[in-house]
Order: structure tokens, then sequence, then C-alpha cells
């Protein structure tokens, strides 16, 4: 009976684990109409050197805004998780929301070919605005409170 518990509870964590997964997907397929923007609108303007770095610069614009530091600057303070994955994979539901959000904002501005300054000012004020309002929205609280039961060990 024990048994059958844990193993209906390993199904349940698995099955409500898929709702992380599937925001972290998203946002992994969401990040390629944002290289395509970058690719369009900003590589033509640039030289060799500055090619190598534009798509790095452009994800911790994003990273910046939501997070308040860049992926290596995370890297750094966390050595331990450095080889399962990055920022991005160890937020929480919320912040995967805002980070899609984010990078659909992001697209839109370098059409509109704001500088990259003045794009991180304004998607820290969405990051900020977005989340006083989703933090308090009782269907990503219902899946965070999910996404947290899930992640306990049986």
């Amino acid at each position: 009976m024990i048994q059958e518990f844990q193993r209906l509870k390993k199904k349940e964590c698995n099955e409500n684990k898929l709702n992380w997964q599937a925001n972290r997907v998203l946002a992994k397929v969401n990040y390629i109409v944002h290289t395509d923007a970058i690719k369009n609108y900003l590589v033509p303007t640039l030289n060799e050197q500055q090619k190598q770095f534009i798509y790095q610069e452009e994800a911790d614009v994003i990273n910046v805004a939501l997070f308040g530091m860049t992926a290596k600057e995370w890297s750094k303070n966390n050595p331990h998780l450095v080889t399962k994955g990055n920022i991005r994979d160890y937020t929480d539901l919320l912040h995967l929301v805002i980070l899609n959000n984010l990078e659909n904002v992001n697209t839109g501005l370098i059409k509109m070919n704001l500088s990259q300054s003045e794009r991180l000012v304004k998607l820290n004020h969405m990051a900020k605005r977005q989340m006083e309002l989703l933090r308090g929205n009782k269907s990503l609280n219902h899946l965070a409170y999910t996404e947290n039961k899930t992640n306990m060990e049986f």
C-alpha cells in the first residue's frame, strides 16, 4: 500500500512538473523569435568582433532586466549549479512567464531601433510591473504551489 501511494505521488509529481517544463520550453522556443530579430536588425550594423558577442549580450539585457544579473554573474555565484543548467533553468514559473513576455517585447523594441540601454530600462520597468501584477494571480500561484509540491522527494 505504501509503495502504491509512493508510485501515485511520483506520477502526480511528474505530471505537475510538466507545467514548469512547458513554460521553459516555450521560453526557449520564443528565444528563436528574439534571436531572429537580433540577426535581422542588429547584426547587420555590427563589425565582426561585435557579432561574436551580440546574442549573449542581448540575452543578458533580459537577464539583467528580470534577475538583476548577467548569466556570467549568476554562474560565478552558483558554480555548483552551472554544470546542470543556467539561470533560466533554475528560475520559478513566475519568472519564466515574465521572461517570455520580455523576450517578445524586446523583439519589438529591437525592431524599433531603440538602443540597448533604452531597452534595458523599459524592460526592467516592465519586469517590475509584471512581477507586481502576476505575484497575486491565483492561477499562476496555484501552478507555482503545485510546482513546489512536486519538488519534494517521495
